[in-house]
């Protein structure tokens, strides 16, 4: 059975301020949203089968950011024993630079306290910078290189949060 979750509650001194945005666990019903929209309104790193397969998973910890009924991006986590792996962040492509993946980021770090994990790890595309200064911000620190990560071409950074 998969892992539940609670989302924290909203803290008054979150530095990120988004309006009209919930986070909530990713359900059945979101995931099929994106059968149909996972790479038109979002990117085309996954196809929705990888997707679905990973939300499935019995160590996997997915969230969704949604503006009213809307889902506007999704995040998910992978837990190895006392570390949690970060699968994938990704805001709808009209809604980026809005915050969307701080919002997601700091859900998820706060779940792997709750997780009482140790680590939060991911690799990202050395040619993302967005990315790399939100993790940044976030005091993710490079720890690491993956070589020709992507597709044979772009070396991924792989960075680690003490948590």
């Amino acid at each position: 059975m998969k892992n539940t979750v609670t989302i924290p509650e909203e803290n008054p001194t979150s530095q990120i301020k988004v309006s009209n945005i919930t986070i909530s666990p990713m359900t059945q019903e979101d995931l099929l949203y994106f059968e149909q929209n996972l790479i038109t309104e979002f990117d085309d790193f996954w196809n929705y089968s990888t997707l679905k397969q990973e939300f499935l998973g019995e160590n996997t910890t997915y969230i969704v950011a949604k503006q009213g009924n809307n889902i506007i991006g999704f995040a998910g986590i992978l837990t190895i024993i006392d570390e949690a792996n970060i699968m994938n962040i990704v805001t709808k492509k009209d809604k980026r630079n809005l915050k969307v993946g701080s919002l997601l980021l700091e859900n998820l770090i706060k779940i792997s306290k709750q997780k009482n994990l140790k680590s939060i790890t991911l690799e990202v595309n050395e040619h993302n910078i967005p990315a790399i200064k939100l993790y940044e911000k976030f005091n993710f620190n490079k720890i690491g290189i993956r070589k020709k990560y992507y597709n044979n071409t772009d070396s991924a950074i792989i960075m680690t949060l003490y948590i």
